[in-house]
């Protein structure tokens, strides 16, 4: 098979690493499949009969989970989702995982022992949650209200992901490996504030709210609470401390966030 006629499975190919991901192969002259409720055909990790569809002429998989693969019962299924891609002849699956998340290893696990060629990314927090997700509207609105405290993180810009990702889907020099990215520096929360309010030109704040604070905004807005356990991996500092899988696998230094910062405020995203 060349290039051109193997088919490229990308879960969540309308997300942020996903979308970035299937336009980076289309780039390349790749076909490129999107795994969703909306593609054709659908694909829906709730629903195990649309995968066997979905896989149909598929040699690579790059595989995310939604909500996220410390939620319960995301092991299991991307455990059997890998053995039903082995069955149905994909040579390479990537997995998208997340830094310092131990239910997270779990998955990465049962993947590996499906028996394909395997890489694994793990990524610390995202740039574009600040422009793209969940912290789109309080950056609108002007304030970040968040149980982080003082914590640091090495947020990571989802197009360096996406370029590993797409590098290890094509490149065997990435199978059995896993990479830990982040950027290039520690930030606060309040360093974050501070980086986009230089970068939009007003005033973006940053206050520490507790805990059950925060769980009572993401019930207001039907968001699952299991969210706020995430920021457990922020809170403890397990992740407070550089990794350099960017440089490993392109041979190049992450974004910094001022630079992400920079482009998203020229884009728009944050006009109000």
């Amino acid at each position: 098979m060349t290039q051109n006629t193997r088919i490229t499975l990308v879960i969540g190919g309308h997300g942020k690493t996903g979308r970035r991901v299937a336009q980076k192969l289309s780039a390349q002259g790749r076909q490129v499949r999107i795994g969703s409720r909306t593609g054709e055909p659908a694909f829906d990790w709730n629903e195990p009969a649309t995968w066997g569809p979905a896989l149909d002429g598929v040699d690579r998989v790059y595989v995310t989970y939604h909500p996220d693969l410390a939620f319960p019962g995301a092991a299991e299924q991307v455990g059997a989702f890998s053995k039903m891609a082995v069955a149905s002849s994909v040579r390479r699956l990537v997995l998208m995982s997340g830094r310092g998340e131990e239910a997270a290893q779990v998955s990465e696990n049962n993947l590996k022992a499906s028996g394909a060629d395997w890489t694994i990314v793990r990524s610390s927090w995202f740039n574009q949650n600040f422009s793209e997700s969940f912290f789109l509207d309080p950056v609108l609105a002007g304030e970040l209200a968040l149980p982080t405290g003082d914590a640091v993180e090495a947020f990571v810009d989802a197009d360096d992901i996406a370029d590993v990702v797409v590098a290890a889907l094509t490149d065997d020099q990435h199978i059995g490996k896993t990479y830990e990215l982040s950027g290039p520096r520690l930030l606060s929360y309040s360093d974050v504030a501070a980086e986009i309010s230089k970068a939009t030109g007003r005033e973006i704040t940053y206050i520490t709210v507790t805990s059950e604070e925060y769980r009572a905004v993401l019930r207001d807005n039907d968001l699952p609470e299991e969210f706020a356990d995430l920021f457990t991996t922020i809170l403890d500092g397990r992740n407070a401390h550089l990794v350099h899988g960017v440089e490993e696998a392109l041979g190049r230094k992450p974004k910094d966030f001022a630079d992400f910062a920079r482009d998203a405020a020229a884009a728009g995203v944050w006009d109000v």
